[in-house]
């Protein structure tokens, strides 16, 4: 199984960053609308789509409030496995944010890299914006 963990610190106190990032059906306007273009909520569940124009459907496992950390879990689609986390910790003043993945088949592991690192940019540019 391939797992890809990438961080970033975000110029934001961890309170603000959790508020967005624990919004979990207003990614597309509140974390990351560079990255998302829209996001819909179904009873469990929400309906992203990228701006690649990827469309995926993401379980929502856990809202941790406590430990700052949302989990979700990709259905359907080319993957045949997929769950991920992203947790904010309070760095002083910023937050650094944490975001790991785990998913099969491991030939997705460059790709998924590389949506991470940019949906990371998109939170720390919007995030930092105000």
């Amino acid at each position: 199984m391939a797992s890809v963990h990438r961080e970033i610190l975000i110029e934001r106190p961890a309170a603000a960053v959790w508020d967005a990032l624990a919004d979990v059906g207003a990614l597309h306007t509140r974390l990351a609308p560079d990255f998302i273009t829209d996001c819909r909520l179904e009873p469990g569940a929400r309906v992203v789509t990228f701006a690649n124009g990827m469309v995926a459907r993401e379980l929502i496992v856990d809202v941790d409030a406590e430990a700052r950390r949302i989990a979700w879990a990709v259905v359907g689609g080319r993957l045949t496995h997929h769950n991920a986390s992203a947790q904010a910790f309070a760095e002083g003043n910023a937050c650094r944010v944490v975001w790991i993945a785990d998913f099969l088949p491991d030939a997705f592991a460059p790709a998924s890299a590389s949506m991470i690192e940019a949906g990371l940019a998109a939170m720390k540019k919007h995030l930092e914006l105000g």
